[in-house]
């Protein structure tokens, strides 16, 4: 009872120093969840005492319905702005102490019927924290019913945009059928969102602008590190990156300037897409691993009789259980650059100095049975979970041909027979299998099959051209059925191909070099997804 007494006043003085909270006849309620800046963090503590004291001068986080029916043209034909609603009772609503739980406040709007259906809301956050706004949801709109934003975006102090933030309800448009009253706000969020492509990106920035490759290279540490700049011509215009706004490097103002720990820290990414703290933590943590110069000639010890390489699937697993022993003075150097909590990585619980790295979830859910990744079940299913699911496609015709140019390829189609596949397909024919799209595959012959030449003669590592063929079993699982790899051979002018066609075995060396022809296929596909997808 004399907390809700205590509610009330405060919202009443609060109401009558900012003229925000005045009765009206017709009103819509609204409810918002935020998730406040976590107390446990430190460099919240100060602003949340602050935002406290801010909500009693009247600075309060306030709410602007926006009509999706009526342009004002005052407001250069811009939908009619209703009047400022405050957050209720920001003080008195309890703030969780753990990370990522919500907040529920409520509000209450004036509305009248020359106002129409609200489409869109203008929010300022006159505090000095940012907060993350998860929903608003406005209850009981005439001739609308619930009207709900989905936000899910943080929101930092209103000083810091040029434009305050602005949210459309969860409706969408084809541009040509937007309200008329919402097209400036749907303008101005984009213009807002792609920037000018000029100037630094700051915290707070909203910005979605593109740069081309130009960080590759590294030619303030020296010449030979300088790189070209990938992108940007007629001809090639891709890749292109998120503009991160970094200067230009001392030594070619083309190149932009790359940063390492602890500066990387503060490159510009958007502050919805930046990893939440814990999570960037352990990307750090984990890529600190195995990055850090001094951790490298460990591992290369590790590996003492062939280095560069692991001696066996022991040497693998020791990774993971038994861990390597750090020297002290890297842990000394970490401990000075890297954020507490991402110290946790590096340790074992007992206190000893030893790199570990996580244990993939597929051996420590059967710790007894290490080699089950190598299962055909498991090499399906890392597929479709895995980097490019997208590129497994229906087959439509068997043997698959390749699309590679006549002019310069010959023979490149497939070498892979029925009597390859058909024991493996539960009884069916191909034709069957084919008319009840129960066969894909995984095709990365016309990618690699132009660069293999190069790979294999110019660089240490070596590489096929790969065709993958999977069948669709009754449990809804793919299984690899033939595995073809192809290495290039000129035929007078033309560039054929050699095929060799690998079907699934489990013992014996059949099934080591069925393992090793999975490899390859993964190989391919890390490669696509760098070369391709990512870029």
């Amino acid at each position: 009872m004399i907390l809700g007494n205590l509610a009330s006043s405060v919202g009443n003085v609060v109401g009558d120093i900012t003229g925000l909270n005045k009765p009206s006849k017709n009103t819509i309620t609204g409810s918002v969840v935020i998730v406040k800046k976590n107390l446990l963090d430190f460099t919240a503590v100060h602003s949340t005492v602050a935002d406290s004291l801010f909500e009693l001068l009247g600075n309060q986080v306030t709410l602007q319905l926006v009509s999706a029916e009526n342009p004002d043209p005052a407001n250069e034909n811009g939908g009619k702005l209703g009047k400022l609603a405050a957050l209720e009772y920001w003080n008195l609503t309890y703030t969780p102490l753990l990370a990522g739980d919500d907040s529920l406040y409520k509000v209450s709007f004036e509305w009248d019927e020359e106002f129409g259906i609200p489409g869109a809301i203008i929010l300022r956050n006159n505090h000095m924290a940012e907060f993350f706004l998860k929903t608003i949801t406005l209850e009981n709109v005439p001739g609308e019913g619930r009207i709900h934003f989905v936000c899910n975006s943080w929101v930092y102090p209103d000083r810091r945009y040029k434009k305050p933030r602005i949210f459309f309800s969860n409706k969408t448009y084809l541009p040509h059928e937007t309200p008329a009253a919402l097209r400036k706000y749907r303008e101005e969020e984009l213009q807002v969102l792609r920037g000018d492509g000029t100037g630094q990106l700051k915290t707070g920035d909203r910005v979605y602008d593109y740069a081309l490759y130009n960080d590759l290279g590294d030619p303030d540490k020296g010449a030979d590190l300088a790189r070209w700049v990938l992108g940007g011509s007629a001809q090639y215009p891709y890749p292109r990156r998120g503009r991160t706004s970094r200067p230009p490097s001392k030594t070619d103002p083309k190149t932009e300037s790359r940063l390492f720990l602890p500066t990387i820290l503060s490159v510009y990414v958007p502050r919805d897409e930046q990893f939440a703290h814990l999570k960037l933590s352990d990307f750090i943590a984990y890529n600190l691993k195995g990055l850090v110069n001094q951790i490298i000639p460990l591992l290369e010890a590790f590996v003492n009789y062939t280095p560069n390489e692991f001696d066996s699937f022991k040497d693998v697993d020791n990774l993971f259980f038994n861990g390597l022993p750090l020297p002290t003075d890297l842990i000394n150097q970490v401990a000075n650059n890297i954020p507490l909590e991402m110290m946790r990585e590096f340790f074992r619980s007992d206190g000893e100095q030893l790199l570990k790295f996580p244990v993939p979830k597929l051996i420590e859910a059967d710790r007894s049975n290490p080699f089950a990744w190598r299962t055909d079940e498991e090499f399906g299913r890392e597929m479709l979970a895995g980097l490019n699911p997208l590129l497994i496609q229906l087959l439509k015709e068997f043997p698959p041909v390749s699309n590679l140019d006549p002019q310069v390829y010959v023979n490149q189609n497939s070498s892979i027979t029925k009597q390859d596949i058909e024991y493996n397909l539960d009884g069916l024919t191909v034709e069957e299998a084919l008319s009840r799209k129960r066969l894909f595959i995984l095709d990365h012959h016309d990618t690699i099959m132009p660069y293999l030449q190069m790979i294999n003669e110019y660089t240490e590592a070596k590489t096929y051209a790969s065709r993958t063929i999977l069948f669709l079993r009754g449990d809804g699982t793919l299984k690899p059925v033939a595995i073809e790899l192809s290495l290039p051979k000129m035929e007078e002018d033309k560039i054929g191909c050699v095929n060799k066609v690998y079907t699934p075995a489990e013992h014996g060396v059949e099934g080591w070099i069925w393992m090793l022809a999975k490899a390859f296929v993964n190989v391919n596909d890390s490669g696509h997804h760098q070369l391709v997808s990512h870029w």
